[in-house]
């Protein structure tokens, strides 16, 4: 079976699918990536096809200085520049499921993906790293905030945000204009889609978000979709040799977002009394800190004392795996989701919203997370459940299913 995944957004996006892609391809399935050309030796170091989408969402995720709030003309221009790669995204993945497609998956933010497979004849999965079905459980993730409305606000407004405007309208309208489909809104798609009981995958494990009671029965928690290590990676000399020269340091690091520079990481650690591992920035090194490159969460993690990032989901769940506290930066989307996943299941401590970060707050996180053990001892526990999930098996049936009904 030819499985194309469709995968537009930043590496936190690609990594997880690309790590399902291997494992589905040492089953039997032929797994081709669509994904932008900075992903390409993600995708095919585990095995898969690379199938190109234009654009880079890189410069999007960038936010503002640390403690400053965007303003409304950087919302208009991010909304607007968002609209052009959704634009880009679209087009590629036609181009994608035109060179060869037996069934899709696709991301949250690819809604054209169902329209290309409506236009192709095949079927298409949803496979999402975040929930995003309105429900009385949660506030909209979309949204960039964890707090609750109430059970029937949170329903109330996960449907309206449902049904209301998003970046990749255009794109679905164009796509299926292009296609010779009916005209029929995004919005309205995803609404024959729920009331069919489509399939959506949610690569997430239900010990760290537990699935809904009001959730369709078409929507599957099947457990986290981890990223796999480059083979024959090794890890730098002079990373191990800092690693081995003192007590467990505390990792830094935003994914794709430039979030802090080396100097605001450096003076927080220093304040907060601990060593560090820097990642994204240049210009640390000696006893105390290190600037670090690409290095695989899974390995370096269990070695820290803690880790402190965006809370982006996969980010969020490579350090729950670890078994180490988190200290939680949340900018935007469904970052503050997973910072209140973790504060709430006594993982680490409250979280430091980005618009509110200053060095001294990340020292005092930093030092409640390192010299608290209750967090340490419930990071243990979770990462000891999520180590006994299979995340592939799900995704395995569903496809199985789709294929039956081709």
């Amino acid at each position: 079976m030819r499985v194309l995944m469709i995968t537009p957004g930043t590496r936190g996006d690609v990594a997880p699918m690309a790590g399902l892609g291997s494992r589905l391809r040492a089953l039997g399935f032929d797994v081709a990536i669509a994904a932008n050309a900075a992903y390409a030796p993600l995708v095919t170091a585990a095995g898969c096809e690379h199938r190109e989408l234009p654009g880079d969402m890189s410069h999007l995720v960038s936010p503002a200085a640390p403690g400053k709030k965007a303003t409304g003309a950087d919302l208009r221009r991010y909304m607007r520049e968002l609209g052009d790669y959704m634009d880009l995204a679209a087009t590629g993945t036609l181009a994608a499921a035109e060179a060869g497609a037996d069934v899709i998956l696709a991301n949250a933010i690819a809604p054209y993906a169902y329209d290309v497979a409506e236009a192709l004849g095949v079927p298409a999965i949803g496979a999402h790293l975040q929930p995003t079905e309105p429900s009385t459980a949660y506030s909209p993730v979309l949204l960039g905030t964890a707090r609750s409305l109430g059970p029937a606000g949170n329903k109330l407004l996960g449907s309206l945000i449902s049904a209301g405007k998003a970046p990749y309208d255009a794109p679905s309208a164009r796509i299926r204009q292009a296609l010779g489909l009916p005209k029929r809104a995004r919005s309205a798609s995803e609404r024959i889609r729920r009331k069919a009981n489509c399939p959506v995958l949610h690569g997430i494990s239900p010990a760290i978000f537990p699935r809904p009671a009001d959730w369709r029965s078409g929507l599957t928690m099947t457990g986290y979709w981890w990223p796999e290590t480059e083979p024959g990676w090794q890890p730098p000399a002079v990373l191990l040799e800092f690693l081995a020269d003192g007590p467990p340091p505390v990792f830094i690091g935003f994914g794709s977002s430039a979030a802090l520079d080396a100097d605001f990481m450096l003076n927080a650690a220093h304040r907060a009394g601990v060593r560090a591992v820097l990642q994204g920035v240049q210009g640390a090194s000696g006893p105390d800190a290190i600037s670090i490159g690409s290095v695989p969460h899974e390995w370096l993690f269990p070695q820290t004392a803690a880790v402190v990032h965006h809370a982006g989901a996969g980010t969020a769940a490579a350090g729950l795996r670890a078994g180490v506290p988190t200290v939680s930066l949340p900018i935007y989307t469904d970052q503050p989701f997973w910072a209140a996943r973790i504060t709430s299941l006594g993982a680490g401590p409250r979280p430091v919203p980005y618009k509110e970060l200053t060095t001294e707050r990340l020292a005092a996180a930093i030092t409640q997370a390192t010299t608290t053990p209750a967090y340490a001892a419930r990071a243990r526990q979770l990462a000891a459940k999520l180590a006994t999930e299979d995340g592939t098996a799900p995704v395995v049936t569903a496809l199985r299913t789709a294929a039956k009904q081709m």
